[in-house]
């Protein structure tokens, strides 16, 4: 729309604009020959005509020249608001590219200066077009590009100190700090024309102790090693808006893992509310809402209220979703709002309350162009902003004003405040002296993880009351605290999360094992509250993308291999807990864990190749394949299992790669592969991906890490030992190139064709099963996997069906079924097989989950109890009992009889 397009309202907006306000009376006057000329066009047009002017400005005439350019936005803009021609956003908007145009300008000429009067070593005019490396960091609402009708500006001011020799940097940076001064000059300092910006400088690095510019360097070390929660939330809006841009867009994404952290960070919401308290503190604004003298950006149910809210939720949850990192305070709340952190009518009001204070703070400084938020306290100062709001009744402005006041403080009071704790349970004696040794443990060391864990412990004895053995689950929950390396995170996470209560107490009242990993995973709680948790499997398109994000928003090699740890514990986490809930049964528990392990090794496989490459060459000839073996070939995993891998390559005759450090082909294959054994197996801070047991390889522990193709096909068609053709029965190709994949596959098949019909393999199979059962004997009554007629035993029978009959089938029941259709054993018989590896796999998967050892069923307590007899189908632990016997001893009679009528038959 064209001010022309107004007309007589214009003239109207002009005159009232006039008596509302002495100060834009003045510019009225001083600029009233360009504004005639300006209001013959859009005002978008006349403002980028302006800001170009700015663009062009060299040294001499800055102090003048941005003093006059501030007049007129500044004219243009009220102008603009006054009469709604703008939205607020384009009014804050403007406001932050005329700030930007001005810094920029500013900081290029001056670096220029210095670089003219050779105080920037060994950079020359044409450094001046990047600032010679220095760039201008917008903090606040300039950076959110929200700068209010008199903001003052907040920069932090950062050099490269890489575009420099490290003998000059001592020179450099007292350019450095000299351009930052004057910059600071120009734009604040009040001349008969006026002033540009109030600058601050405040917002960097400890800025009672270092120079007002600084290097970047510097600036990362200070916030890794001493970076607070309010600087955090600092770095919401920063942007980079002058000088070198790309490289403080660069700078900003290194600090990326110090402002939004990777777990949900609860903790911030306290840290939020103390800032709040602190601030009312010093202003003295406590007490009731009354309009007359209110501070609409500080006080209750204020701008900066909207603000906390907004910013500290973004906190918690921004650094695992990126679409909740925006700068702005409305973008925030709908972000928060799509992803269901904030309802969306709460979002909707905030919303609606922020603009319309951010109007009410605009017109109280556009009175006289003041730094103030206050309201003012007489009738005719609040009839004069109730004007400039186009309301005619100040006293009904007003009581809209308070009540929109009111809600916001509802609002925001009721997120930051802490919810009252339910009173402590009773307890007895022995109770009482666990509880009092949990302030001796590492996780409430700190006076603020006892602060916040003295609200959580009554809600938490009160629901373990409410579990199956109170002193079972408070025993496995001293031992998960007992465990925990800090509190501080989880504490808040568990305070403001209730249903994680319920969780934690559930698992540590039925799965200590689950209790123990958590207590050094703890950071796996913040996937329940992703909102997906509890749904059905998503599958493994899901975990693929999942992980591919994962992997894209790590900067480094390094920390792709983290990545992928933090990924696999969240999703294992899942399965558990849905196992453990009966959201899936023990066989959709096998092959989740399964897929989760494929997808892991499929995904990790080109990032350590590509890193390998990048130093030694391309691999060569065709490549490798990774080759899963036993339950991960067969896709049936527990919470527990490792991974037994080899790897298989076809150089192609190529004797060597072709890079910066070229490698023998023997060599290459070796190290690669054991480049990839150490990229899931090294601790870091995310722990190990997997146990990798690479035993199952040509010639086993003697044989090389890698094998090429023409040796592994040799070694199994002429010197394998029938417990390795066994094992070929369920290798399965999990990463690679393709075409080797299909190659492999093809080859594993010719081989269980050949090696299948030996009359060794019955014999053999009944000498390992004799050997196992003497070294391996189960433990327990109720041992699952070793011994006669147990899951092992099973296995091993079901691979040699699939080896007699060359079957490509991995998994068991199918190669029972291949054994039954090739008159092996009966139809019959296949499927009692089949329902009695059922009921052993879900003791032992019910046994992984709940213990790293053997399953004691006192130890484990009434919960694991019960979990493992809903697993098993059994009424009681006699019940159980009776099953398993005569399962293992059916299995056990079966398989003896069946491999002795197979030998009789071969004979």
């Amino acid at each position: 729309m064209r001010y022309s397009d107004l007309a007589p309202e214009l003239a109207a907006l002009i005159a009232g604009t006039a008596g509302c306000s002495p100060y834009l009376n003045t510019l009225l006057v001083r600029e009233a020959d360009w504004l005639r000329a300006a209001l013959a066009d859009t005002p978008e047009a006349a403002t980028a005509q302006e800001l170009d002017r700015v663009r062009t400005l060299e040294l001499p005439d800055l102090n003048s020249e941005l003093r006059r350019a501030k007049r007129r936005i500044a004219l243009l803009s009220a102008l603009a608001d006054l009469g709604g021609v703008w939205s607020l956003e384009q009014v804050t908007q403007t406001l932050s590219d005329f700030a930007d145009a001005a810094v920029d300008i500013c900081v290029k000429n001056l670096i220029s200066e210095e670089i003219r009067r050779k105080k920037l070593p060994g950079m020359t005019q044409d450094d001046a077009q990047t600032a010679g490396g220095m760039v201008a960091l917008a903090m606040g609402k300039m950076g959110a590009g929200e700068l209010n009708y008199s903001s003052d500006i907040d920069l932090i001011c950062l050099f490269d100190q890489s575009r420099l020799d490290p003998d000059d940097l001592l020179e450099a940076r007292s350019a450095y700090v000299r351009a930052t001064r004057k910059m600071s000059q120009i734009l604040s300092d009040v001349t008969a024309e006026g002033y540009v910006f109030r600058t601050d400088l405040r917002l960097r690095p400890d800025a009672s102790a270092t120079p007002v510019c600084l290097s970047m360097a510097s600036a990362e070390l200070y916030y890794e090693a001493e970076g607070r929660t309010w600087e955090r939330a600092a770095y919401i809006k920063a942007r980079a808006a002058a000088g070198d841009v790309v490289a403080g867009q660069a700078f900003l994404r290194t600090l990326r893992p110090f402002v939004w952290r990777r777990h949900l960070d609860f903790a911030a919401i306290q840290d939020a509310h103390d800032m709040r308290l602190r601030i009312r503190d010093h202003k003295g604004l406590h007490g009731d809402i009354n309009v007359p003298g209110h501070n609409m950006k500080l006080g209750p149910g204020g701008i900066r209220e909207i603000e906390f809210f907004t910013q500290t939720r973004q906190l918690i949850a921004g650094g695992r979703d990126s679409d909740l990192r925006g700068r702005t305070t409305v973008g925030g709340l709908a972000a928060l709002a799509r992803k269901s952190w904030v309802p969306d009518d709460i979002a909707l009001s905030l919303t609606q309350h922020y603009r319309a204070h951010r109007e009410v703070e605009h017109r109280l400084q556009m009175v006289n162009d003041s730094q103030t938020q206050t309201l003012p306290t007489s009738a005719e100062g609040l009839a004069r902003i109730a004007a400039m709001m186009g309301e005619g009744d100040a006293q009904r402005w007003a009581d809209q004003l308070r009540a929109r006041l009111q809600e916001v403080e509802q609002m925001t009071g009721e997120f930051f405040a802490p919810t009252p704790a339910p009173a402590r349970p009773k307890i007895d004696d022995r109770a009482t002296q666990i509880i009092t040794r949990w302030h001796s443990y590492p996780c409430l060391k700190s006076e603020r993880a006892r602060v916040i864990f003295a609200r959580l412990e009554p809600e938490l004895l009160c629901r373990m009351k409410r579990a199956a053995n109170f002193d079972e689950a408070l025993l496995q929950f001293d031992g998960f605290l007992k465990g925990l390396p800090a509190g501080v995170q989880l504490f808040s996470l568990f305070e403001s999360n209730p249903v994680l209560i319920d969780l934690i107490v559930d698992i540590c009242a039925t799965a200590p094992a689950l209790a123990s990993y958590l207590s050094r995973n703890s950071s796996v709680l913040d996937a329940v509250l992703g909102g997906s948790f509890f749904e059905p499997w998503h599958g493994i398109a899901a975990l693929e993308d999942d992980l591919d994000h994962a992997l894209s928003v790590a900067q480094d090699y390094e920390r792709q291999l983290d990545a992928s740890r933090a990924w696999a514990k969240e999703w294992k986490f899942r399965v558990g807990v849905h196992h453990l809930r009966g959201l899936i049964d023990a066989e959709q528990a096998a092959h989740y864990y399964a897929d989760i392990a494929g997808v892991a090794m499929e995904r990790l496989w080109p990032l350590v190749l590509n890193n390998f490459e990048a130093r030694h060459g391309a691999a060569p000839g065709r490549g490798a394949v990774l080759l899963g073996m036993g339950s991960l070939g067969a896709e049936r995993l527990n919470a527990a299992s490792d991974l037994d891998l080899i790897v298989i390559y076809d150089a192609q005759g190529d004797e060597a790669s072709q890079g910066r450090k070229p490698l023998s082909t023997r060599a290459y294959y070796a190290r690669l592969t054991q480049a990839m054994i150490t990229a899931v197996t090294a601790p870091m801070p995310q722990g190990r991906l997997y146990e990798v047991d690479m035993r199952l390889r040509p010639s086993g522990r003697q044989g090389p890490v890698a094998t090429s193709l023409q040796s592994f096909t040799n070694y199994q068609m002429t010197e394998a030992w029938t417990w390795e053709h066994l094992a070929l029965t369920r290798a399965r190709p999990i990463a690679g190139r393709p075409g080797l994949a299909t190659d492999l596959e093809a080859t594993r098949l010719e081989v269980l064709t050949s090696r299948g019909t030996d009359p060794r393999v019955q014999p053999d199979l009944a000498e390992m099963r004799a050997r196992l059962f003497a070294a391996k004997p189960a433990t327990s009554p109720w041992e699952a996997k070793n011994g006669p007629g147990r899951l092992q035993d099973l296995e091993l029978f079901a691979q040699c069906l699939a080896l007699r009959t060359a079957r490509p089938q991995r998994q068991v029941k199918a190669q029972l079924s291949c054994g039954a259709k090739a008159g092996l054993i009966t139809t019959q018989t296949a499927q009692t097989l089949s329902q009695n590896y059922d009921i052993l796999w879900r003791l032992q998967a019910a046994t992984r989950l709940l213990t790293e050892e053997g399953l004691d069923m006192d130890a484990i307590g009434e919960g694991g109890r019960s979990f493992v007899l809903r697993e098993c189908n059994a009424a009681s632990l006699e019940e159980l009992a009776k099953t398993l016997h005569d399962v293992t001893s059916q299995t056990a009679q079966i398989i003896e009889e069946a491999l002795v009528a197979q030998w009789d038959d071969e004979l």
